[in-house]
């Protein structure tokens, strides 16, 4: 084969394999947010006063099924069982909804700030990741950013656990808005530039961002625009 042709098809071959994994990456992120519903409901009528009576445990357990349930997704990132813990994960993070919903729910105007959140939160993914897939500009140098911000965030978050101040969980609450829109941006460009060969594993740190990003908002709104009964 003639070497610019052989470039060529490797260059074509290279490009489809990267668009469905972004295709496959964005069906399946729309498919959990079927579970994540379905879940939030549950969750919205359920009782979390072990919660409220450990906190701290209540946590520490949390964090332990999260990660459990994210290190299971990893570990079969690429076949069908990946895509089955990934519902029952999404299913799970909905569930976990349930406190702060029920929280907006006892504003007057609780129901139109979870629709506000999730509109936002809506908006912003499409711009990054309109961004992202559009853009030139190589991004991988944010990698080190991210990382050193997940780190000072985890530990703000485990701070605040002990300290329980309103305004740093406000701020906790701003600075993981503006963590998770710059995640999402940087993962699908990831999966863009093809360095992620896994839908399953982009869909699933997407998510997370995502997830993130709605909480983080609702709470502002409601700290802010929460209107009492």
């Amino acid at each position: 084969m003639h070497p610019n042709l052989q470039t060529g098809y490797q260059t074509l071959t290279l490009d489809g394999a990267r668009h469905k994994v972004l295709r496959n990456t964005y069906a399946l992120l729309a498919l959990s947010m079927i579970p994540t519903v379905i879940g939030a409901l549950i969750g919205t009528n359920m009782s979390f006063a072990f919660l409220a009576g450990s906190p701290i445990v209540g946590m520490i357990a949390i964090m332990a099924v999260f990660y459990g349930m994210v290190f299971a997704i990893e570990k079969n990132r690429n076949n069908g069982l990946g895509v089955v813990l990934m519902l029952g994960f999404t299913l799970l993070m909905g569930l976990l909804l349930g406190p702060l919903l029920q929280l907006a729910l006892r504003f007057a105007n609780g129901g139109q700030l979870i629709m506000i959140a999730g509109g936002a939160t809506a908006a912003v993914f499409f711009v990054m990741a309109g961004i992202a897939t559009t853009t030139k500009r190589d991004l991988s140098g944010m990698a080190s950013f991210l990382t050193v911000g997940a780190v000072v965030l985890m530990i703000a978050v485990v701070a605040n656990l002990f300290l329980q101040m309103p305004g740093l969980h406000l701020a906790i609450a701003a600075a993981f808005a503006l963590f998770s829109s710059l995640m999402i941006l940087w993962q699908v460009k990831t999966v863009v530039d093809g360095g992620e060969s896994s839908y399953i594993s982009a869909a699933l740190s997407i998510y997370i961002s995502i997830y993130n990003l709605f909480s983080s908002l609702l709470q502002l709104l409601l700290a802010f625009g929460g209107e009492r009964d």
